[in-house]
């Protein structure tokens, strides 16, 4: 049985299933192992969780601890709450009629983001007015229509990660951003910071930033390094915004002082900031790399729900669920017929009821003629996320189609 506890309950003998929080923000080289003794324990308590998972039916027991299913019948209430929650009513236009703009925009803001990352490794100043009018771009796409470019973004390479990671960061928090209603002028900025976020990565070395392992601890501190080299980069970087710094330099800081690099606490962590950081972990969460495989949207907006009881507000995750739908847009889920459909476009008023490409019988095993089901105005509704791997599905098929 997989049961939650509390950290100070963990002890030897016990066998974590579930670390319980980013992959990115520790150095186990695995998630799930044996606790073999009072150093690992310790060592678990560094990174920051305040509760973990574990297997009692591979190791030591918790007696009256809750079980994995009662902490996702409490976060699957919460998600419930959030969908039938007023929503703000933002004017947009049909998913096809802005679909192929995003597609040409996808293409060149990745050979954007490399060309500034390449720049900043010979040690060139970045040029904003090379990054502005992309970032005008993206923040009119989500304006227009959230669904036409954010789904494209799941479809990272391994080899694109790092470029590819920044533009879903900086499409993501623009549309969180314009969930929030803040004023454009301060929407742009902040598409500004996502964009650059991570070009201190630029100073991280190859080996570090690509290696197909679970990093040392000298290489995890190299990594981690990155915020600070970022943070230096953009203060000498002509034009930047105060609001573009704090995005860059606060997005690993956690709402409860455990991030890095300054343990900045609450209040301390700017709006900016605390929205950056949950963007950040939901797109790391989600992204397939070498020696990671991603999660389903949905169920990595289940455990950011979990987090914010500690590493993130809980009003602004709610607003970026909110943002991004209970079953964002290039999910794969299953129907009550027991059909698969791919989550095209939000139902804002009901994001329970998104409107879905239905494409393959779970049942018989079989694809099907694709059809546009709005399930607002159907009888058939989702019973749950599904993962396209599982079904052996390609995703690049469906989630671009239209």
């Amino acid at each position: 049985m997989i049961k939650l506890i509390r950290i100070e309950q963990l002890a030897p003998g016990m066998f974590i299933h579930d670390l319980n929080c980013d992959w990115t923000d520790h150095d186990f080289i695995r998630n799930q192992f044996l606790v073999a003794d009072a150093e690992t324990v310790a060592r678990v308590g560094e990174i920051g969780v305040h509760e973990i998972y574990i297997d009692t039916s591979r190791g030591g027991d918790v007696a009256d601890a809750p079980t994995e299913d009662d902490r996702r019948s409490e976060l699957d209430a919460t998600l419930g709450h959030i969908a039938a929650a007023p929503q703000p009513r933002l004017e947009s236009v049909s998913r096809d009629a802005e679909l192929q703009r995003a597609r040409r925009l996808q293409g060149e803001a990745e050979q954007i983001v490399r060309g500034v990352m390449g720049d900043v490794r010979i040690g060139k100043q970045i040029e904003l007015e090379k990054v502005e009018p992309l970032v005008e771009k993206i923040v009119a796409s989500i304006f227009r229509q959230p669904d036409a470019l954010l789904p494209l973004l799941h479809l990272k390479d391994h080899d694109d990660y790092t470029f590819m990671h920044s533009v879903s960061v900086c499409a993501l928090l623009t549309s969180f951003a314009r969930t929030l209603e803040l004023p454009r002028e301060v929407i742009k900025e902040i598409s500004i910071g996502a964009l650059l976020h991570d070009v201190g990565k630029a100073k991280v070395p190859d080996g570090i930033l690509n290696k197909p392992a679970k990093l040392t601890d000298a290489e995890f501190d190299k990594m981690k390094s990155h915020v600070v080299q970022s943070k230096i980069i953009l203060q000498h970087t002509p034009g930047i915004s105060e609001i573009a710094l704090d995005v860059a330099a606060e997005h690993h800081e956690r709402f409860d002082g455990t991030g890095y690099p300054n343990k900045l606490k609450g209040s301390e962590i700017s709006l900016y900031g605390q929205m950056g950081a949950i963007v950040d972990v939901y797109d790391a969460i989600t992204s397939n790399r070498v020696y990671h495989k991603g999660m389903p949207p949905t169920q990595a907006l289940r455990k950011l729900l979990e987090w914010s009881k500690y590493h993130f507000d809980p009003k602004l995750v709610h607003a970026f669920i909110r943002s991004v739908g209970i079953y964002p847009s290039g999910s794969l889920v299953r129907l009550e017929s027991g059909k698969l459909a791919v989550v095209q476009a939000q139902n804002m008023e009901h994001l329970l009821q998104p409107t879905v490409l239905v494409m393959f019988d779970a049942i018989r095993r079989c694809y099907l003629t694709p059809q546009v089901l709005d399930l607002a105005k159907s009888k058939d509704v989702i019973i749950e996320h599904e993962d396209f791997d599982k079904w052996q599905i390609d995703p690049a098929r469906w989630i671009a189609a239209g």
